[in-house]
């Protein structure tokens, strides 16, 4: 086990406080190889799955929580937020992109080879805290999943979920186009029940399509408010951008300015289009929620469990609940297997440390599935919705302290030469990390300021109190 280098001397690399260290997922870095000289789809095909496996964190069972209790709520009105952070999120995981073609490193290694050791150990501890308040999204997720299914307690469903450790492992070694195989045909299989009860549901359609125009209750409205940052944090996820400008190394292409300029281009393509069936996937689960319990007197609808029960009676059909709960198990596998790449990512990049493959997976699967089962453990089976929704914000409070760095050196010229964020691109990025960091400021001092200061603040401001 090689630990962190802690000296700190004269720059080794252009921009760099420290060299490169050893790469992560060493077992398939540049494992796929992508043709010089093949045509543009051949080239395509080679780029793609990267983005799918990053789009799985985009709908995991954490989206689902907000995703439901903000259609069941407010109806349409909060699909403006989950296209505005689909949208944060094409532009984040594009400059992941970069920053791992151009720089080699990925996101966590770029941290620890910019700044000082104490800063490194901080950013890698709110990583950690991240990726478990992910996982425990994801592990309870699939258990309440197997629970409906099946009949499983969630403790034990949550346990079954480690079994996932034993997939990556033996997909791994047989290449990671296997990885990204069995997600993508997890992901149509949640795209394909989802477009069904789309259909079941016959939602409004001039609702859905006003529901994607912008609105200043949104803001205003403490609740509303809660549910939409927690649909960003569930959306933007920290733990996807070291996991992108990671795994897009997986493809060996020419490093070459040419070969990069052409790698981003392609694996750009890849993800935008990957994190689209995100936005269908979130956008339907809304959709679905709002046309089902909104306007037929479940507006207070926020258990997953609930969702289940309900789905099948008002929708008059009887197989709606199994669809639902069959899209749930593969949502929540999906993101496990993400998950547990990200955590080996993270874990790799801040410390530069190697331990063996089955024990790097089970101390990842170890922080989300413990956490899990003490949480259920504690407060019951009964509160799982409201601590998938609580992980969201908790994630999306995290979010700045990646998105920060991923701007910062995506920037500088020293560190990218010519593939720094151009101005436009510069004025984009800042402007997404300005509202992610201005809208958590804002929850927290609502949630935390006493009421009488909080009624002043805001009249000061002009701006009526938050409800």
């Amino acid at each position: 086990m090689r630990q962190l280098d802690h000296v700190v001397g004269a720059e080794t690399e252009i921009g760099w406080r420290r060299k490169a260290g050893q790469v992560s997922l060493a077992e398939v870095h540049r494992s796929i190889v992508v043709p010089v000289t093949a045509s543009f789809w051949r080239k395509m095909l080679a780029f793609s799955g990267p983005g799918f496996l990053v789009a799985v964190g985009y709908m995991d069972p954490g989206n689902w929580a907000t995703d439901l209790a903000g259609g069941a709520k407010f109806g349409y009105a909060l699909l403006f937020v989950v296209m505005l952070s689909n949208l944060m999120a094409i532009l984040l995981q594009h400059l992941c992109i970069k920053l791992g073609v151009a720089t080699g490193r990925d996101l966590a290694q770029a941290c620890r080879d910019h700044y000082s050791t104490p800063t490194v150990w901080f950013l890698w501890i709110l990583c950690e805290i991240a990726i478990a308040a992910c996982d425990l999204a994801e592990v309870v997720g699939s258990a309440i999943a197997l629970q409906l299914l099946f009949g499983i307690p969630l403790v034990w469903g949550c346990c079954i979920t480690a079994l996932d450790v034993l997939a990556v492992l033996y997909l791994q070694q047989k290449g990671f186009r296997y990885i990204e195989a069995l997600v993508i045909t997890l992901i149509a299989t949640i795209a394909t029940c989802f477009a069904a009860e789309l259909i079941l549901s016959k939602p409004n359609l001039l609702g859905v399509l006003s529901g994607f125009v912008p609105a200043s209750h949104i803001v205003m409205n403490q609740q509303m408010l809660y549910v939409s940052i927690g649909i960003i944090g569930a959306t933007v996820m920290p733990h996807n951008l070291y996991l992108h400008s990671s795994i897009v190394q997986t493809r060996k292409f020419e490093q070459t300015p040419e070969g990069k300029s052409e790698a981003i281009k392609f694996a750009t393509i890849d993800s935008t289009g990957a994190l689209m069936f995100a936005l269908f996937i979130n956008a339907a689960i809304l959709i679905l929620s709002a046309a089902a319990f909104h306007w037929s007197g479940h507006q207070d609808v926020a258990e997953i469990q609930d969702a289940y029960k309900l789905l099948s009676p008002l929708l008059g059909v009887s197989f709606a609940s199994i669809l639902f709960a069959v899209a749930l198990l593969a949502s929540g596998q999906n993101s496990t297997l993400t998950g547990t790449l990200a955590g080996q990512v993270v874990m790799e990049g801040f410390l530069n440390i190697r331990i063996t493959p089955w024990l790097r997976r089970i101390i990842t699967r170890a922080i989300a599935i413990i956490p899990a089962v003490l949480v259920i453990g504690f407060f019951g089976e009964g509160k799982t919705t409201q601590l998938l929704i609580a992980s969201q914000v908790v994630l999306s409070m995290q979010l700045g302290f990646a998105v920060w760095p991923l701007l910062r050196f995506t920037d500088e010229k020293a560190k990218m030469g010519e593939f720094a964020n151009k101005l436009w691109l510069k004025i984009l990025g800042w402007t997404t990390a300005t509202i992610i960091i201005v809208l958590n400021v804002k929850l927290l001092f609502d949630m935390f300021m006493p009421d009488a200061l909080l009624k002043e603040f805001y009249q000061f401001l002009h701006l009526p109190p938050p409800a």
